[in-house]
Parts: C-alpha cells; structure tokens; sequence
C-alpha cells in the first residue's frame, strides 16, 4: 500500500498538469483582462494609461453594445424554448423505446462532436446557399417558389431561420441526454400508481408525473441554454461574416467585443471592459434565474 506520502505526490503528479494548464490558460488571462479593463491599452496588451472606469463608462454608454445585449435576447427567445422542446421531446421518444435506445441515442447525440465552424461552413455552402444549388433553396424549387437570399435578407430576416437551426442541430442531443438522465431517475412506482388512480398515457402522466419530476433538470437544461446563448460567437462570425466584412445587424455581445479588441481599432482596454461586464451580467442572470426557479431543490 502506498504510504500518505506517495499518495499526496501521484495525485499531483495526474491532477498537476490541468491544475497548471487551468491557471495559465484560464485564470491567468481572467485576471489580466481585468486588470486591463482599468487601462488604456490600444494596439497593445500592456497597460499604457491609468483611466480608472472611464471604460466601463463608455461601453455601458455605447449604443452598439447595449444593441448586441438586444440581440442575445432575440437569439434567447428563439433558441431557448426551441432546444428544451426538441431535446425533450427526443429523450421522451428515446425513453419508451424496448430495443435500440443506445442506437438511437448515439445519432441524435453525434453533432454534438462536430465543431460550430465545421457546421457553420456547411450550413453556409450546403444548406442554405444563396444560389439555385443549396439544399434549402433545391427544395423550394420543387414547389415553384423562388429561391432565398437566406443569409443577406434582413426583410425578412431569414438569417435567424439559419442560425437558430445550425445551433438546435448542434446542441439538441446533449441536452437530450441530460433529459434522459433525469427521466430514468424517475422511480417506476409513480407511474404505476398514476395508472392505478386513473391517469391516461400520454398527456395527464407527462403533466402529473414526468414533468414535475424534472423540475431541477429543466431549471439547469435552461440555465445552460441561457449561458450558451450569451457566449454565441461561431455561428454568427462565420455564417453573416463576408469578404466586406461583419454585416451591421445580428452582432451578438461577443461578436461585438471581438471587433472592438481585435478589430481595426484593437482597443484591448475597452474590449476588456467589455468582457467583464459581460461575464457580470451572466452571472447575474444565472443568479437570478437559479433562485426563481429554485435550483438545487430536491426533485420530489
């Protein structure tokens, strides 16, 4: 056996090497971006000047920023119900299933594996082209209606038929996965005495039984849907971004933060000030949220 010692010296010689790539890569650059946020650092990571919140003043007052914050709320809207409706309904299909649950359940879950620029690019070439060749636009055709300009038109704006169906096929299986948990957590015996007093299959059970039962998995699937949509950034850059650029519509906050720190400007402090305003409001929302819907509470 291995003395208290030998113990202490293989759990760091394992756990060492992320605690220190966590460090480095993570809480290193937290930390500098916001000591960075206080400074005027312009085409640079080094701190120049001192301008105290001069920074946070300006973003919190730039039009632009607050219209990225309107645009998460119209990305939450749609992509948040659409994922919790699908990836349930999916892990409630799965579930009833007698043969075949770990087949079906791994191809719903296989484009989770694929990155969001590898399906952006096939959305943006295949799926939905502008031209008489895309997928989409192919279909159309079939029933005598004119191609789309799905991408480019903003009346009306189609891109957001584009972008919320690139992200419901890319994350709808993870969650879905999280849903089937919490279902096969459910103990039997509700079920067979909602059959006893009388409930029918089907609506009256998911109503009665299921549902209430995945109160805490529902509140955590949102949770992360909230979070997810904060942090939108592949999608929108590589769909709606062009040869001339970013177009002026659709910039979500961390898009618009991109182009302020790294754009033609590169005003690291201001960007920095950004992405800590950012990360604030996310935790507020997530505060805000766990506590409404009561999150950590016991699944009864």
């Amino acid at each position: 056996m291995l003395g208290p010692q030998n113990r202490y010296l293989w759990f760091w010689v394992f756990v060492g090497p992320f605690a220190i790539g966590l460090g480095l890569f993570t809480y290193v650059p937290i930390i500098w971006s916001v000591w960075l946020s206080f400074y005027d650092a312009r085409n640079t990571v080094t701190p120049t000047r001192f301008v105290g919140f001069d920074n946070y003043a300006a973003m919190l007052g730039d039009h632009a920023f607050t219209s990225s914050l309107g645009v998460f709320v119209v990305f939450s809207l749609f992509i948040v119900p659409a994922t919790f409706a699908l990836s349930l309904a999916l892990a409630l299909m799965i579930n009833r299933l007698r043969f075949a649950q770990a087949f079906f359940r791994s191809v719903f879950f296989l484009p989770t594996a694929c990155s969001y620029v590898v399906a952006s690019v096939i959305w943006k070439l295949s799926v939905f082209n502008g031209v008489r060749f895309g997928l989409a636009n192919t279909v159309l055709g079939w029933f005598g209606v004119d191609g789309v300009a799905w991408l480019s038109t903003t009346h009306p704006p189609w891109y957001w038929l584009v972008i919320v169906s690139l992200r419901l096929w890319l994350q709808a299986g993870f969650y879905m996965v999280i849903f089937l948990a919490g279902l096969q957590r459910i103990p039997r015996v509700l079920y067979e005495a909602a059959s006893i007093d009388g409930a029918r299959p089907g609506w009256q059970v998911f109503r009665y039984i299921t549902f209430p039962q995945l109160r805490a998995t529902s509140v955590a699937v949102v949770l992360l849907l909230v979070i997810g949509a904060f942090q939108a950034f592949d999608e929108f850059y590589n769909l709606l971004s062009t040869a001339r650029g970013y177009p002026p519509y659709a910039r979500p906050p961390l898009v618009y933060l991109y182009y302020i720190a790294l754009g033609q400007g590169q005003n690291l402090g201001l960007g920095s000030a950004g992405a800590v305003i950012l990360a604030l409001l996310i935790a507020v929302v997530t505060i805000v949220q766990a506590r409404w819907f009561g999150l950590g509470s016991k699944e009864e």
